[in-house]
């Protein structure tokens, strides 16, 4: 299995103790544009999905992991979801929470290391992201870590005023 610990931040699971981060992250509402969510979640709903979040990636098709820097701090969560066996590809998706953890690299290693561990543990073909055009910070990050835009997809989300085209973007294990 490959490493998820980097030079300067690790991956690790889920754990009851994240609920007030994760809670923080999905009732923002400046971040629902991100994730496609409409409602708040509240305290009992996570709680029952930190208590599920054990479940194997072959059998829940997702795996959600905490971004933690080297002093155990929780910045972030990295995803892998649409998990997808037979075509061995998976989406992934990643949000560092506060504004002054961004641009520090955290995000390109947590990238690297999720990647790392798709190819060579998950033995996935490739790996991709649905990045919204306007979102310059992402799409900078997944192409410097070697994915490719592959598509435009036209008045793909609404934000309740106007719709905005998102790219597909795809990286394949070579």
């Amino acid at each position: 299995m490959v490493n998820l610990k980097g030079q300067h931040i690790y991956l690790r699971a889920l754990e009851p103790e994240d609920l007030e981060f994760i809670y923080g992250i999905e009732n923002d509402t400046a971040l629902w544009s991100l994730s496609d969510t409409l409602t708040p979640y509240s305290r009992f709903n996570l709680r029952q999905y930190l208590e599920n979040a054990q479940q194997d990636i072959f059998e829940a098709k997702q795996l959600r992991l905490a971004i933690c820097i080297m002093d155990d701090t929780t910045i972030g969560l990295i995803d892998v979801f649409d998990f997808d066996v037979k075509n061995k590809r998976a989406g992934i998706g990643i949000l560092i929470k506060d504004e002054a953890k961004r641009s520090k690299g955290y995000g390109k290693e947590a990238l690297e290391l999720l990647v790392s561990y798709c190819f060579k543990t998950l033995h996935l073909h490739q790996v991709y992201a649905n990045i919204s055009e306007s979102n310059l910070a992402s799409l900078k990050l997944f192409e410097s870590n070697g994915f490719k835009k592959i598509g435009l997809k036209a008045d793909w989300r609404f934000d309740g005023q106007q719709f905005s085209n998102e790219f597909m973007l795809q990286l394949i294990n070579e």
